[in-house]
């Protein structure tokens, strides 16, 4: 999550600029970028690194899909040149390249474009705090674009299954290339849900068992995740919505009940992620309901001990003002007892042990 924060700060780079002019507005440090293509039909399937986009002409050229993915966009110049090669509107452009954009769908003549969030792992699993980055692809006729912020193994099951001829992609067109991607981020985000609700169920053991400030702070956390989750997927929900009811020509009518499948999915997310939210709410009232009965059971320990011990000091004070037998018979006679000190102090223990007793009766501790 820090990492989005920090995103967010450098968006400031486009500040005073027209509209449409291409600034990378991401992470300085990203990977370089990486262009791969993917040229493939039901008898043949070809994977080619690029440097320049006109190689991949002749490639358009054919009927078969062609999927080209851009991993890391700082190259600016390069991402420009991608554009005007493939007819881009200036505004798609700037779009790729401000990477702090909210999830949403645009119709163009002979294209789709698609803004999302895509969670990231770490080798395939789940890090401590997420980390979030924007997918952008444009859905043509016979073609798909794909861009990502790093390289990330993220598609690598969907390359594994075009190379090996799995399941229906070599057998159909663009636009249910474009489901597997998507559907393979919706996905990620139900791996994202289980290890959130493994750590809220951890969390919930540490509120009845031992609840302290790093528990607060965990709660935060989480909270703050499912609030950028919740950001990222109600978006995408209509993202998904406009294509399943798009009636032109690039989503074919058997790719429909597959996008329908998909929204689905993302309403089970939705779902879910709004009963973590009241779960999230619910531990928190938990937790301050703990530190309340802990701070009244510290506080009755320490009035019972201060009902105890005003007696005492009542004692204490009269026996202390020490006046003369001489000048009175009436003032202080116990000074010149001889058990005049064991008698007071019998008389602290005595007081003090009945206080006890009455307190224990009436189940004050």
């Amino acid at each position: 999550m820090k990492k989005t924060l920090k995103k967010r700060t450098m968006s400031s780079k486009k500040a005073g600029l027209p509209p449409g002019t291409p600034v990378y507005t991401g992470d300085s440090t990203v990977s370089e970028v990486k262009i791969i293509m993917m040229d493939y039909n039901k008898e043949s399937c070809i994977i080619k690194p690029m440097k320049h986009f006109k190689d991949s002409i002749p490639f358009f050229d054919n009927k078969s899909v062609t999927w080209i993915n851009i991993t890391g966009l700082r190259e600016v110049n390069l991402i420009d040149e991608l554009g005007n090669f493939a007819g881009l509107h200036p505004l798609i452009i700037e779009d790729i390249l401000h990477t702090q954009q909210r999830p949403k769908i645009e119709t163009y003549e002979g294209y789709i474009f698609i803004v999302m969030k895509m969670i990231i792992l770490s080798n395939g699993n789940m890090s401590e705090n997420f980390d979030f980055e924007q997918f952008s692809l444009i859905l043509g006729k016979n073609y798909v674009l794909s861009f990502l912020e790093n390289d990330h193994p993220v598609f690598d099951e969907v390359v594994n299954r075009i190379t090996n001829n799995m399941g229906k992609i070599r057998n159909s067109g663009s636009d249910y290339l474009a489901y597997r991607l998507i559907d393979v981020i919706v996905d990620n985000y139900f791996k994202m849900l289980e290890v959130l609700g493994d750590r809220m169920e951890d969390l919930e053991v540490e509120l009845v068992e031992h609840p302290t400030r790093e528990t607060l702070h965990k709660i935060h956390g989480l909270k703050r995740e499912l609030i950028f989750v919740r950001k990222s997927i109600w978006p995408l929900r209509e993202v998904i919505s406009a294509l399943e009811r798009d009636e032109g020509y690039l989503i074919k009518r058997q790719t429909h009940v597959y996008l329908r499948d998909l929204y689905d999915h993302t309403i089970q997310i939705i779902d879910t992620v709004e009963t973590f939210r009241d779960l999230i709410g619910g531990m928190l009232e938990v937790y301050l309901s703990s530190i309340s009965n802990k701070m009244n059971e510290i506080m009755k320990v320490l009035t019972i001990f201060t009902a105890i011990f005003i007696p005492l000091s009542v004692i204490a004070g009269i026996y202390g003002m020490n006046f003369k037998t001489e000048v009175s018979p009436y003032n202080m006679p116990e000074l010149n007892w001889v058990y005049g000190y064991p008698f007071a102090l019998g008389l602290m223990a005595a007081v003090a042990a009945t206080l006890l007793l009455i307190f224990k009766k009436k189940k004050w501790f």
